[in-house]
């Protein structure tokens, strides 16, 4: 959801560090997420009637969604509309501080790792899958720099939260994180 916004700041060129404008972008072009089981990704990020797509990943988004994420106003907004997916049942959702600020009370929190050499490999291959190439070392300090922002920012840090379960991805396939999740959610009571 901060992506779609960060996206939209960059189409309109309002600038990322103004809180209101990044704000008024969310209101105008209300973000939403919907359950798509067809999409590769299992959903589709829309603002506004738009259905956005893998614009929402690429590098000029990266570079600005941190500073677009630390604006307390937008994440009280897209935090609602978080809650909001999730009240409509159960709910698998990824993000920086779901486990912390979103949803508190999940039954079953896990706050995956994988190291920033681990991400980069992960990341290039994503990006060259795309059609896009990015210089290696670019792409680390620009992964280090958001970890970096994200982390240190006043609202709504970048951190696991205190019941959270760590997964450290670095050297385990896609499908072994699945596997471990699945084994995690299916021992917890209350999180299926």
């Amino acid at each position: 959801m901060y992506r779609a916004v960060a996206l939209l700041a960059l189409r309109s060129g309002a600038d990322p560090a103004d809180a209101a404008a990044m704000t008024a972008l969310a209101n105008a072009r209300p973000i939403s997420v919907v359950h798509d089981a067809a999409s590769p990704d299992g959903f589709h990020v829309f603002a506004g009637d738009e259905r956005l797509g893998s614009e929402l990943y690429g590098n000029d988004v990266s570079r600005v969604v941190s500073a677009v994420a630390a604006h307390q106003g937008l994440r009280d907004l897209l935090v609602e509309r978080q809650r909001a997916i999730a009240a409509q049942g159960p709910v698998i959702m990824a993000g920086r501080d779901i486990g912390t600020v979103v949803l508190p009370d999940a039954p079953l929190k896990i706050f995956l790792t994988a190291s920033a050499e681990a991400r980069v490999e992960r990341r290039l291959a994503e990006l060259a899958e795309r059609g896009t190439a990015v210089d290696r070392a670019t792409l680390r300090a620009q992964i280090e720099e958001r970890d970096r922002l994200d982390s240190d920012r006043i609202v709504a840090p970048l951190r696991p939260a205190a019941d959270a379960i760590a997964i450290d991805s670095s050297n385990l396939t896609p499908d072994q994180v699945v596997d471990r999740i699945v084994a995690l959610a299916l021992a917890k009571p209350g999180s299926r």
